[in-house]
C-alpha cells in the first residue's frame, strides 16, 4: 500500500498538451489517495482538469528549472515523490540532483547518463561502444551529407533530431520522422544549421515488429517492475508514438533491457524502443529515454500496480512486491489511434482495457481533450492557403 502522506510531484517541461501519460500518473498516483502536484509551462492543457490533481504549479519557458522545482518544493511543505516525463525535465534533474534531493525523493541517478541516453548521437555512440545493436546512422551536416546517406540508404529513411528537447515551437518539426520522399530531405536541411540531424537506415520490420519495455530500477540497476509491450499502431504511422499497445511476454526484448540497464548503472524509470528485423533475426534498439513513457499504464496488473505507483512505492521505503504480469492487456491512446486508423479504431476502442482519456470518474479532461482536437482541425482547415 503507498504512503499517503508523501506526496507527489509530475514534471513535465515540453508544452505537450495532448501528453496523455501526464494524465495516467496523475491518475494513477491520485486514485491510491496519493496528494499530486503538477509543474508545467501552463495550465492550458485538458490533463490539469483531472480531479486527482492537488495543485498546479506553472513553469515559465527560460526560468530557471531548479528554481521553479524548489519553489513548488516549497509550496507543497514536505519531500515529494519527483517523477519526470520528459527528456529535458529527466537531464535537469540528474544534473542538479544535489540541490533538489533535500527536496525530493528520487533516484540516485549519475547525472549525465540521462543526457547521454536522451541525445540521439550520443546514444548511437555509446551502442557502439557497447556492441548494441542500432540501424546505420549518419550525421547530416548539410546537403552533401544528405545526398549521400540517401544514396546508401535508400528511401525510406528515419530521420531523428538528436536533441529533441531543443526543438522551437512553431516549426512543426518532429523528433522522428519517416522520410519517404525527396522533399521531405529538403524541408529538414532548412532547419539543420545549429542543429544536430540524424538519418538512420530504415528497418522494414513489418506487422508486429516495434516492441518497447517499459521499467523500474533500483540503486542496484535491478529492474523491480516492468514488462515489454508491442506497437499495434502508431501515429505517425512508421515512426511514431504508440496509439494502441498490448502487454505481451518477449523475453528477448526483456532481457536485452535489463542487461543494458545493468551495464549503464541505470536507476529509476525508462522506456526502451525496439524494432525486430525478420531477416537478420534480430532486434534493433532505437530509443533510450530515461523517464516514464506515455503508455506506461499499459503495464497495469491486476492489483492496480504500475510504474509510477512502483516508484512511490520504493521510494518512499514501502517497496514489498514485485508484482504479477498482466500479458494481454490493451491500451489505446483514442485521439491518436482514430487518426491512424479512422472507422477501423473502433474495433480497438470497444475491447481496450484502458484508454488514455476517458475515465467515467474523471471525465473533464476527456472533454478538454476532445474540444482541443475539433479546435485545432478547424484551425488548420481554415489555414493560410497558397
Amino acid at each position: 500500500m503507498l504512503d499517503c502522506t508523501v506526496p507527489a510531484l509530475v514534471l513535465r517541461l515540453d508544452s505537450n498538451v495532448f501528453h496523455h501519460g501526464t494524465l495516467g500518473a496523475i491518475r494513477s498516483l491520485g486514485r491510491a489517495g496519493v496528494e499530486v502536484h503538477g509543474l508545467v509551462e501552463g495550465a492550458h492543457a485538458p490533463t490539469y482538469r483531472s480531479r486527482y490533481l492537488a495543485r498546479m504549479h506553472t513553469w515559465l519557458r527560460g526560468r530557471d528549472t531548479v528554481q521553479a522545482l524548489t519553489r513548488a518544493a516549497d509550496r507543497i511543505g514536505r519531500r515529494a515523490v519527483l517523477l519526470t516525463l520528459d527528456d529535458a525535465g529527466a537531464i535537469a534533474v540528474a544534473e542538479h540532483a544535489a540541490d533538489l534531493r533535500p527536496f525530493y525523493l528520487m533516484p540516485d541517478q549519475t547525472p549525465g547518463l540521462p543526457r547521454t541516453l536522451a541525445d540521439k548521437r550520443l546514444l548511437h555512440q555509446l551502442c557502439s561502444t557497447l556492441g548494441v545493436v542500432q540501424p546505420e546512422t549518419r550525421l547530416i551536416t548539410g546537403a552533401g551529407d544528405a545526398a549521400a546517406a540517401v544514396a546508401d540508404f535508400g528511401l525510406p529513411l528515419v530521420a531523428k533530431w538528436a536533441q529533441p528537447w531543443l526543438l522551437p515551437a512553431g516549426t512543426g518539426l518532429r523528433r522522428t520522422s519517416l522520410v519517404r520522399r525527396g522533399q521531405q530531405v529538403e524541408r529538414l536541411l532548412q532547419h539543420v544549421e545549429g542543429r544536430e540531424l540524424l538519418f538512420q537506415r530504415f528497418v522494414p520490420g513489418g506487422p508486429g515488429a516495434d516492441w518497447f519495455f517499459h521499467g523500474y530500477f533500483d540503486e542496484n540497476s535491478r529492474c523491480l517492475y516492468g514488462g515489454a509491450g508491442r506497437k499495434e499502431r502508431a501515429y505517425p504511422r512508421g515512426a511514431g508514438l504508440t496509439t494502441w499497445g498490448r502487454w505481451l511476454p518477449n523475453p528477448v526484448v526483456e532481457g536485452a533491457a535489463r542487461e543494458l540497464a545493468v551495464t549503464l548503472g541505470y536507476r529509476g524509470v525508462v522506456d526502451i524502443d525496439f524494432r525486430h528485423d525478420p531477416a537478420a533475426n534480430i532486434y534493433h534498439l532505437l530509443d533510450f529515454n530515461p523517464r516514464l513513457g506515455a503508455q506506461f499504464r499499459l503495464f497495469t496488473d491486476r492489483d492496480g500496480l504500475d510504474l509510477v505507483r512502483a516508484a512511490h512505492l520504493h521510494l518512499s521505503g514501502r517497496w514489498t512486491t514485485r508484482g504479477r504480469a498482466g500479458h494481454g492487456r490493451t491500451y489505446v491512446v483514442e485521439n491518436y489511434d482514430l487518426f491512424t486508423a479512422g472507422p477501423k479504431s473502433l474495433r480497438a476502442l470497444c475491447a481496450a482495457d484502458e484508454y488514455a482519456w476517458l475515465s467515467a470518474d474523471d471525465l473533464r479532461p476527456f472533454v478538454g481533450m476532445a474540444g482541443q482536437t475539433i479546435k485545432r482541425g478547424f484551425a488548420r482547415l481554415a489555414g493560410p492557403r497558397k
